[in-house]
């Protein structure tokens, strides 16, 4: 619940979204009601993480994808999560970072490269940046 708190404080939807579908199944296992399959469906997660490869920089929500791919979105999440070690916010989040590390190396200004490449702005990046790198975002 931290979790989805600090994304919403963040402004960071898709996080958000996702943090929530996870409590949603982490509660229905715990109440017996659905038991998560243990086998991904690694095509499905192949799909998404292309998806969220070409929409990078506008992002997406766990309803367009879900409409997009045919699936629900805790099923989107769960595959995705099995198939790569991470839930899709970490993933599209991290290619934005990897973005705008790029962009620094070029010489852009932290708070332009920030919203290039998806962030709402420089704190946004700056908290992910930290939280992947443990400093803040400058160019090497």
């Amino acid at each position: 619940m931290r979790r989805i708190h600090a994304a919403l404080g963040g402004g960071d939807a898709f996080e958000a979204e996702s943090e929530l579908v996870r409590v949603h199944d982490l509660l229905r296992e715990h109440l017996h009601r659905l038991a998560p399959s243990t086998a991904p469906d690694v095509p499905l997660a192949r799909r998404l993480r292309e998806l969220l490869d070409e929409a990078v920089v506008a992002g997406l929500t766990l309803d367009e994808a879900s409409r997009v791919l045919g699936a629900h979105p805790s099923h989107l999440v769960r595959s995705f999560s099995a198939a790569y070690g991470l839930p899709p916010h970490r993933y599209l989040t991290s290619r934005r970072v990897d973005l705008v590390r790029r962009m620094l190396l070029d010489g852009r200004p932290a708070a332009e490269a920030a919203v290039a490449a998806g962030f709402h702005d420089q704190a946004h990046l700056t908290r992910h940046f930290r939280r992947s790198s443990g400093r803040r975002p400058a160019p090497s």
